[in-house]
Parts: structure tokens; sequence; C-alpha cells
């Protein structure tokens, strides 16, 4: 499979700032990579002045941390099979299923309810490596093998809930897992930092880390290079289901009921904040502190249009056309960063051809 993006379709060409380039060609061939964290800070800076009773709060700070957290955590889920050029719709499809499981082992079945939180990621890690395999193994695109197992584990949470609501009395325990607060901020702010931050050291200082940018880049190079491209992809989509798992255990917690139709709103958002993060911070790569900064857009955007009165169904359009632009900027990029370099090829090809030559005559 080949991406539709490449990763590096957003990196500003170096070749192109000669010493003549001017300080507006310079910001103009930055914006859209560093754009995104602009505009971030200037819609947070436009709601403070036009809400100030109600979004410059710290009520509304913790209202987003607590809200968004989930959407953070598969986001970030999404990303690391995104590094190595793989889409994981399982993450919006898999919480479904997930969150229904980690409430029903402890109602139903009386589990203790950490067993059950060990038994609901390392399900969802065995999970990913059935979409590694497929992706792998049976060659099947990721976006269609992903959407086909998702669909399947969401018919399976129908089936597990009968449709119905999954309710019971849950240990205070397993409550406080995302009900709780630590410093004055809802503790799953916490849990979006401290995965942000093993991520961003794996993915950026480790060679399993670099192995996967590059298959991303190019998979037959990686595998020229002895790059065991299809060890390390199985590895992504385990570690991207088992996330997923662990997202789906804040959402028991937080909600504290299991229904399946609850879950698939968080797809969207999710793979928006992922695409995202490749237009950002990180030039040209999808990276980790990029999806967390659009993860926040998506966030700050929909909470201030929401306080001016915006109708229900302002979030799914918010986060649809913020998708739409995001890819449209990559793809908008990546021809042009194209288009470049095959002017410098012809025109090396131009210099370096003998005097007399075809391609110097005339």
């Amino acid at each position: 499979m080949t991406t539709s993006i490449q990763s590096t379709a957003l990196e500003p060409d170096r070749s192109l700032d000669g010493d003549a380039a001017t300080l507006v060609q310079r910001l103009t061939r930055a914006m859209p990579v560093y754009g995104l964290v602009v505009l971030t800070v200037s819609l947070a800076a436009l709601f403070s002045v036009l809400l100030p009773d109600t979004f410059p709060t710290l009520f509304n700070l913790r209202a987003i941390l607590a809200d968004k957290s989930v959407i953070a955590i598969l986001a970030l889920a999404a990303t690391i099979p995104m590094i190595a050029g793989k889409i994981d719709l399982t993450v919006g499809y898999g919480i479904v299923f997930w969150h229904i499981l980690a409430i029903s082992l402890q109602t139903e079945f009386g589990i203790p309810w950490p067993v059950a939180v060990a038994l609901v990621i390392a399900c969802a890690g065995l999970f990913g490596m059935l979409n590694g395999l497929l992706v792998e193994m049976a060659q099947i695109d990721s976006f269609i093998a992903t959407l086909g197992t998702g669909t399947v584990i969401y018919a399976v949470a129908m089936w597990h809930s009968g449709g119905r609501q999954v309710v019971g009395e849950l240990p205070d325990g397993f409550v406080e897992i995302a009900g709780g607060n630590f410093l004055g901020l809802p503790i799953g702010a916490y849990y979006v930092l401290v995965v942000s931050v093993v991520m961003w050291l794996v993915t950026e200082f480790t060679p399993s880390g670099r192995a996967l940018y590059v298959i991303g880049a190019n998979p037959k190079a990686a595998q020229l290079n002895g790059i065991a491209v299809r060890k390390h992809v199985m590895s992504a989509f385990v570690a991207s289901g088992a996330l997923s798992g662990f997202a789906g255990v804040l959402l028991a917690s937080r909600l504290q009921i299991g229904q399946a139709s609850v879950g698939l709103e968080f797809l969207l958002p999710a793979l928006v904040g992922a695409f995202l993060g490749s237009t950002t911070i990180c030039p040209g790569r999808v990276n980790v502190w990029g999806t967390l900064v659009g993860v926040a857009i998506l966030a700050i955007g929909i909470s201030g249009i929401q306080q001016f009165g915006g109708a229900f169904f302002v979030e799914p359009l918010f986060n649809g056309l913020t998708l739409l632009v995001s890819i449209g900027i990559a793809g908008w990029a990546q021809q042009r960063r194209n288009q470049s370099i095959k002017r410098r090829i012809a025109e090396r090809q131009l210099n370096d051809a003998p005097p007399g030559s075809p391609s110097t005559a005339g």
C-alpha cells in the first residue's frame, strides 16, 4: 500500500530557500506547517475576548480537558499506525465494545476491576494484532481491513449489549480512574500527558520509532535497508489497539454505563486530530505533539462555537470541514513539492548534458 499523502508532504524544501528568498516567501512556505499553532492560539484569544465571562475560565478548561481526554487518547492511538502510513479505523469502532466490556466484566461476571481493566486492554491489543495480520499477511489495504473489522466489533458490541444499556454497581476504584482530579485538573488530562511523553520518546529517540517513520515515507526502501516492515507495522497496530482499549476503560469509568450508541462519535475527531498532526510542529511528519495541537483546535473551536449558541450539528460539521481542510493543505503542499522536485531534476539533467547532445541542441 502507498499512502495518499506522503510523510514529507509539508516539509519545507530547504533547497528552495536560497539567499535570495525574501521574508514573505519564507513565511508563505512556513504557514502550511506552523499556521495551525498560530490558529489555535488565535482562536483561544478570540473566544476569550468575545466570551470573557465563560470561555477563559477554569471551569471551561476543566470541562474541555475532561470531555476531550478520551478523544485525545484515541487520536494518539490512530497516530501510531499513521506514522507507518496506515489507517486504523477501529479506534472509533472498538471503543464502543471496549467500554461495554469493561463494565460487563464487573457487573455480569463479578471480575475485580483491576483484572477487568487488564483484560480489556489485552483483548484490544490482540484485536490490533488481527488488524496487523490482515494488513501485512493478507495484504489488505489498511482502510478496508480496519473498516471491516471495526464494523464486526461494533456488531459484537450490539449483540453483547442486546441494544440496551449495560448498568450495575461499579467499584469506587474503577469510577475514580477517570472521575478523579489532581492539582485542580481532571485526571484524564494527565493520562494524555503521560501517553504523549512516552509516545514522543519512543517515536523520536528509539530505533523502532525511526523505523516506523522510514516505513511511512517509503516501505520498499525500508525493506531494502533491512528494516523488518511486517514486524513494525504489526506492532504499531497492537499498540494502537491497546491504547484504544485504555480509552474504552476511561470512557466506561466516566459514563459508568455501557451502550452501543456511544463511541462512534469519537472516530472522526480522533482521525481529524491525527491528520492535523501531520501539518504542524514537526514539518511533514505525523507526530505526537502535532496530534495534540489538532485535538486542541477542535476542542477550542467547538467549545467557543457552542458557547455562542451553535446548534447540535455544529460539532460534526466543524470536524468534517477541518478534516477536509487539513487533507487539502497536505495534498496541495505535496503537489507543489513534487512539481519543484521534477523541475530541479529536469534542470540538473539539462546542466549535466554534454554540449551538442539532443537535450541541449537548439
